[in-house]
C-alpha cells in the first residue's frame, strides 16, 4: 500500500454541524419543513467547517481509460469511442461540459490512457498509463504500478482542487466497457452474483447483458479469492475507477466534500471505503443510476442519493444535475430571516 493511502480521513467537524442545527431550527419556517435540504446544509456545515456553507467553486474531474475486456463484445459502443469522447470534453460537447459551462463550475479532464489516442489536446491532462487495462476475463486489469499510477492521477485532481479553493469536488468517468469492469468490482466487493449487477450499460439487450454476465463470471472464477481490497481493484477495476478511488481518498484526507456521481464512480467509492473506510463521511451521493446494480452498491454505502432521473451516462452527468440542490440547500440555510430577525412569533 503507498504511503498516502495510511494517512487517516478528516473528521467532520460536529461543532460546525451542531451551530447549522442550531441555526435551522431559528429559521422563519417549521422545523423539519424542508425535509433534506435542512440535512443537506447541515452536513455541508460539517464538511467545511461553516456555520454557513457554500458550493460556488465546484471542481468536476472526469478520468478517461480504455479497457481489455472490450475485446469481449460487451459494449454496444466501439472501443475507439472513449478517445473520441476525451476530444468532445474538450471541445465543450460533451453532457459534462455543457453542464459544467452552466454551473459555472472548473472542468478538468484526464486522459489515463486510450486506444484510440487522440493525442494532445487543448485542455487535457495527458497522464496516459497505458493503451488500455489489460483483458480481466483472462488477467488481472492492472499491475501494481499500473494501478499505483491510477490512484496517483485522482490524488493529484484532488490537490489541484484543493489548491484552488474548491467547495465540492465531483469525480467523473468514460471508458467502454467500464461497466463491466465496474460491475465486477462490485461483485468481487460485495460477493454478488454477475447476474445481479451486470446491466445494459451503453445499451446491450438481453442476450448482450446475459454476455456481460457471463463474462464477469468467468473473470471471479479466474482470479478466485482476493486477499484485500486493493487487489480486488487491482484485478477487476479500470484506470478511471482506480482514479477516481484515489481522489474520493484523498479528498476525505484533506478535508473536500465529494458529491459522488452513477453506478461507476460509485463502485469506486466502495472501493475507497474498503481500502479507508473514514472517508465514507465525506461522500454525497448525487443520484440512483438507472444502471441494474447500482442501488446494490447505493445499499453497501448505506447512501440514500438525492435524485432518480434514470440517468446512466456517466461523465459525471448526473452530480453535475445534483449541483443546484446543494447550492439551494446553502442559500435557504445562509439567506432566510430569522424568527427574531423578521418579528415573526413562533410556535
Amino acid at each position: 500500500m503507498k504511503r498516502w493511502m495510511t494517512v487517516p480521513c478528516r473528521v467532520p467537524d460536529h461543532a460546525a454541524a451542531a451551530a447549522a442545527a442550531e441555526r435551522q431550527d431559528t429559521l422563519t419556517k417549521p422545523p423539519g419543513s424542508l425535509g433534506r435540504l435542512e440535512a443537506l446544509a447541515i452536513q455541508l456545515a460539517s464538511l467545511q467547517s461553516r456555520k454557513r456553507p457554500r458550493v460556488d467553486r465546484v471542481h468536476i474531474a472526469v478520468f478517461a481509460g480504455d479497457h481489455g475486456v472490450a475485446s469481449e463484445g460487451i459494449s454496444a459502443f466501439p472501443q475507439a469511442v472513449t478517445g473520441e469522447m476525451v476530444r468532445n470534453f474538450a471541445s465543450g460537447g460533451a453532457a459534462i461540459a455543457v453542464l459544467a459551462r452552466e454551473l459555472g463550475a472548473t472542468l478538468e479532464v484526464v486522459n489515463l490512457g486510450t486506444v484510440n489516442d487522440p493525442g494532445e489536446i487543448e485542455g487535457v491532462r495527458r497522464e496516459i498509463i497505458a493503451p488500455s487495462t489489460a483483458n480481466l476475463r483472462h488477467v488481472p486489469a492492472m499491475t501494481d504500478d499500473e494501478l499505483d499510477a491510477a490512484l496517483d492521477s485522482g490524488v493529484r485532481s484532488v490537490a489541484r482542487a484543493a489548491a484552488a479553493g474548491t467547495e465540492l469536488y465531483i469525480g467523473g468517468d468514460m471508458g467502454i466497457g467500464n461497466t463491466t469492469a465496474a460491475s465486477a468490482l462490485a461483485c468481487a466487493l460485495l460477493g454478488e452474483k454477475p447476474e445481479t449487477l451486470a446491466g445494459p450499460g451503453t445499451g446491450l439487450d438481453k442476450q448482450g447483458v446475459a454476455r456481460k454476465a457471463a463474462v464477469i463470471a468467468d473473470a471471479l472464477r479466474v482470479h478466485g479469492a482476493l486477499a484485500s481490497p486493493r487487489e480486488q481493484l487491482r484485478h477487476f477495476g479500470g484506470f478511471e475507477i482506480a482514479a477516481l478511488a484515489g481522489a474520493f481518498v484523498a479528498a476525505a484526507q484533506c478535508g473536500v466534500p465529494v458529491l459522488v456521481d452513477g453506478f461507476i464512480a460509485s463502485t469506486a467509492a466502495l472501493a475507497a471505503v474498503a481500502l479507508r473506510p473514514d472517508a465514507r463521511p465525506w461522500m454525497i451521493f448525487a443520484h440512483r443510476s438507472h444502471e441494474r446494480g447500482h442501488g446494490r452498491v447505493l445499499d453497501a454505502l448505506q447512501a440514500s442519493p438525492l435524485l432518480d432521473l434514470h440517468m446512466r451516462l456517466g461523465e459525471a452527468s448526473g452530480a453535475a444535475v445534483a449541483v443546484p440542490l446543494l447550492r439551494m440547500a446553502c442559500t435557504l440555510h445562509g439567506s432566510m430571516a430569522t424568527f427574531a430577525e423578521a418579528g415573526v412569533s413562533e410556535a
